[in-house]
């Protein structure tokens, strides 16, 4: 997985910080609150909002179909993104993986390329030692915590990949990696890409984005991605085209992946998501025959 920025803990939106207004009284010589007061109230008031916004967002959402969320697309998921990512639609072979791909990001590792230097391989393994102390990697923590946004190998060479691959023989840790991939990842894009009007095809593409990019707010990340695209041209959510939308959405991120690497391969926006987005199958109905990285793939 391939990000820029730090990682967002647990992919939440940005809420802007409310302006409270205190009104005078009528006599003016009542004391002012202090600074203190009238910032905690601010910070109330807009956790209640946000809160309020939240619920009215889960009530939407509730009466929405499935989606990529249904059993079958959520399978079909996370098969499209291992063939972009590793050439394999058997996403379940790729628990034990680990590998430094020299791209400046660490150790990239599991079923959804986890990284040591992007901070979500950190929190992957935290999770996993909350849940199973003593378990093989957690003597790594204080390593993983001093790489956490770089590419080094310090303290985790020659043992971590061992223990890696050790690790991922058991069902808990298998376990474990959906935890946080689905936490980090999946249902931050789908939620959003709801919220946004899509359907199943527009939804893996904010999953795919939020996988390759990072649930970041700087440019190249996956809301900083969003909010340019949105920029040129409207959401379904906001009375636009579902078609333009995600085409200025797939030319803002094809952009972004030739601006960080320039001359590298854009086969899964350009011969995968963009294929599906022509053909008009915009719930991602199967079957489906793509390309990518040199390879064809198919699913019946």
């Amino acid at each position: 997985m391939k990000r820029s920025g730090a990682l967002l803990l647990a992919a939440a939106p940005v809420i802007a910080t409310a302006v409270y207004f205190v009104m005078p009284t009528d006599s003016a010589d009542a004391p002012a609150p202090p600074p203190a007061a009238t910032a905690q109230a601010a910070r109330e008031d807009a956790k209640d909002r946000a809160e309020e916004e939240r619920t009215e967002d889960d009530a939407l959402i509730a009466d929405l179909p499935a989606g990529l969320a249904a059993p079958e697309k959520k399978e079909l998921a996370q098969r499209l993104v291992a063939s972009v990512q590793n050439s394999t639609l058997d996403w379940r072979s790729l628990y034990g993986s680990i590998e430094d791909h020299g791209d400046g990001q660490g150790y990239t590792a599991g079923i959804i390329g986890f990284c040591s230097g992007t901070h979500d391989l950190l929190m992957l393994v935290e999770h996993y030692s909350e849940e199973h102390p003593g378990n093989g990697l957690e003597r790594y923590l204080p390593a993983l915590r001093e790489v956490d946004g770089t590419d080094s190998h310090e303290g985790l060479d020659p043992g971590f990949t061992a223990a890696w691959r050790a690790e991922a023989e058991l069902p808990e840790f298998r376990r474990a990696q959906e935890e946080v991939r689905d936490r980090l990842y999946f249902e931050p894009a789908v939620r959003l890409a709801k919220l946004d009007g899509l359907n199943t095809l527009g939804q893996f593409v904010y999953y795919d984005a939020m996988v390759f990019h990072g649930p970041d707010t700087d440019p190249e990340g996956f809301y900083g991605l969003r909010e340019r695209a949105m920029k040129k041209a409207r959401t379904p959510a906001r009375g636009g085209s579902e078609k333009a939308y995600l085409d200025a959405f797939l030319d803002v991120r094809r952009a972004a992946m030739l601006t960080k690497r320039p001359g590298s391969d854009t086969s899964r926006v350009d011969t995968v998501q963009r294929r599906f987005l022509e053909a008009g199958n915009l719930k991602l109905d199967t079957p489906l025959v793509w390309q990518a990285y040199g390879g064809t793939f198919r699913v019946p």
